[in-house]
């Protein structure tokens, strides 16, 4: 007996239409398990042999590198220090979209999806070959994320296919031609067909119950149940594998829980040069205003690693090379053993807007950078110094910055304890009076003495100055923008800044009329902020509040507004205030 396995209502392919929707939904929910188990035991891999870089890292870290500045700067100002979430969870929407494909694919034509996933796998290597921190052990975990994950779709896709056969839905399409007879020809027509009812019309089989709502269908026959059952259990399985090797790869930080305990246990030397006392008065005590001293933990934090670098201090090197009359080596014991420098200083982020918190003042521990070049003995002609970091960054600082009087640093400690990991442990940079793009390299393990004609840094191929001396600026702490606050003498107040050149003094206006001078607090020194307060008579209405810095040379800020693009934002910091009556 010759039976048609196609329903009344089916489409093209021969599968009931609402069936075959059901049907590659499922097989999506399958490629995004199976590429989610892919991606996580990948990560757990590189958790094990490659701590530093690892395929998610690596792809994000490659995607960072080819934004162009606007970009760059338009996610900085959207997301803040948030930024690299919002880069993972974007980056993770995307490859949970073409693991949806891939399962799709596979159903319909077997490799196709297999394609899609070898693809991710070669995506994840050449990422991992870009990295300047990968190693030999980096490069099969790609490829070995990417096996894994065809395995499991290959794997359920089968079992999807068995599942949807026996509820008599075709995988492939109608039969080519009469079927030879067999045990399976004697079961009812109904199995394997569509079940009539709400979705497919039609008469009901006769011993079936009513269609309806609760009406049987195929997959309720006892033939598809086992199958069923088996397809259900192997999406669970691969989902158990991503939930458990996505949990395994987030606690076991094997090396970097070696790392900070390193960090917990070292005891940094007192300074030889301990920093000038905080001046008294240096702190306002205006309620709201950011603190003279910024808090590690809240201190801002932009670069291009996706991972901390796990930089283990017992092999730390720092290698001063190029253009000197010497090479010089240095590790970690001997740079703790040098007569250290104790200072505050305020760095800033070149993609700071107006107004922005990508800034802050902490009190830094380290080495004077000049005293390690003047061991090296730069060339004539040398004119700027290529920093590298253990994850390939580099920054390119002016050499004079390095070598003059200011108290430029090889950090190893930050408000009085190690460097924290994500900000640059076991050493960075810290050179007073430059945007960060030129100067604070963290997990710092080279010093190329070069010249700007002959080596471009990270940024400027990217469409940023060569040079970044931090511009005279000033922020509005308090009343924040928008806030409704009450008739009669409203404390307005703030910090501002003019790092290596110090702040003269600091004025607000209101609605755009005369500037009135502003109490400005002493400044720790010429590298830090400082704090300033005005009480502004302000009755019932809105205002529109506005402030501008003059640095010690007597330069205002500049009131143009400009992006932070190439070398750093420009304009005066206006907030809107309501007053109450």
């Amino acid at each position: 007996m010759n039976t048609s396995r196609v329903a009344p209502d089916v489409a093209a392919g021969g599968t009931p239409r609402p069936a075959k929707r059901r049907t590659e939904l499922w097989a999506a929910a399958a490629g995004v398990a199976a590429v989610g188990a892919g991606v996580v035991v990948g990560e757990l891999a590189a958790g094990l042999l490659s701590p530093s870089v690892s395929p998610v890292t690596a792809v994000g870290g490659a995607v960072i590198d080819a934004v162009p500045p606007g970009v760059k700067d338009g996610v900085i100002a959207l997301f803040g220090t948030a930024d690299k979430l919002a880069l993972l969870s974007g980056m993770g929407l995307v490859i949970a979209a073409l693991a949806a494909l891939a399962g799709v694919l596979e159903w319909r034509r077997r490799f196709a999806g297999l394609a899609v996933i070898a693809v991710f796998g070669l995506v994840g290597l050449a990422a991992v070959l870009t990295r300047a921190e990968a190693t030999a052990n980096a490069v099969p975990v790609p490829l070995l994320g990417a096996a894994l994950g065809m395995a499991l779709l290959r794997w359920l896709i089968r079992r999807l296919g068995e599942w949807r056969e026996a509820a008599g839905l075709q995988v492939a399409g109608p039969p080519a031609g009469p079927q030879p007879a067999g045990p399976d020809d004697a079961r009812p027509q109904a199995i394997w067909r569509a079940a009539p009812g709400p979705e497919t019309g039609g008469p009901q089989p006769a011993g079936q119950k009513p269609a309806g709502p609760h009406a049987a269908g195929p997959e309720d026959g006892s033939p598809a149940r086992p199958a069923r059952r088996r397809f259900l259990q192997s999406l669970t399985v691969t989902t158990a594998i991503a939930a458990v090797g996505g949990a395994l790869a987030s606690t076991l930080r094997g090396a970097a829980d070696a790392v900070a305990g390193l960090r917990s246990k070292l005891l940094l030397p007192g300074p030889a040069s301990p920093a000038p006392a905080v001046p008294a008065g240096a702190e306002l005590g205006l309620a709201g205003l950011s603190p003279l001293v910024t808090p590690n933990r809240d201190f801002y934090r932009i670069d291009t690693a996706l991972r901390v670098p796990i930089v283990d201090p017992r092999d730390w090197k720092l290698k001063v090379t190029g253009l000197v009359d010497r090479e010089i080596e240095l590790d970690f014991d001997t740079l703790l053993a040098k007569p250290l420098t104790e200072r505050h200083i305020t760095i800033a982020c070149v993609s700071n807007e107006v107004g922005g918190d990508l800034i802050g003042n902490a009190r830094w521990l380290g080495w004077p950078v000049r005293e390690l070049l003047a061991q090296a003995g730069p060339k004539p002609g040398a004119d700027m110094v290529l920093s590298r970091s253990a994850d390939g960054w580099t920054a390119g600082s002016p050499l004079e910055a390095l070598t003059d009087t200011r108290d430029a640093l090889l950090v190893v400690g930050m408000n009085g304890e190690p460097l924290p990991l994500e900000h640059g442990f076991p050493v960075r940079l810290i050179v007073p009076g430059l945007y960060g793009y030129v100067s604070a390299t963290k997990w710092v393990t080279e010093l190329k003495v070069t010249r700007f004609a002959d080596d471009v840094a990270y940024w400027t191929p990217r469409g940023w100055s060569e040079r970044g001396p931090i511009k005279t600026s000033s922020r509005i702490d308090v009343p924040r923008g928008g806030r409704s606050v009450s008739a009669g003498t409203v404390a307005v107040g703030g910090v501002a800044w003019a790092q290596h050149r110090g702040i003269g003094k600091v004025e607000v206006r209101v609605n755009r009329g005369d500037w009135k001078q502003a109490e400005l607090a002493p400044a720790i020194s010429t590298d830090t902020w400082c704090q300033w307060k005005i009480g502004l008579p302000l009755g019932p209405g809105q205002y529109e509040v506005q402030v501008r810095a003059t640095d010690l040379d007597g330069d205002p800020q500049v009131e143009d507004s400009a992006p932070p693009a190439p070398n750093g934002a420009t304009g005066y910091h206006t907030v809107t205030v309501d007053v109450k009556s």
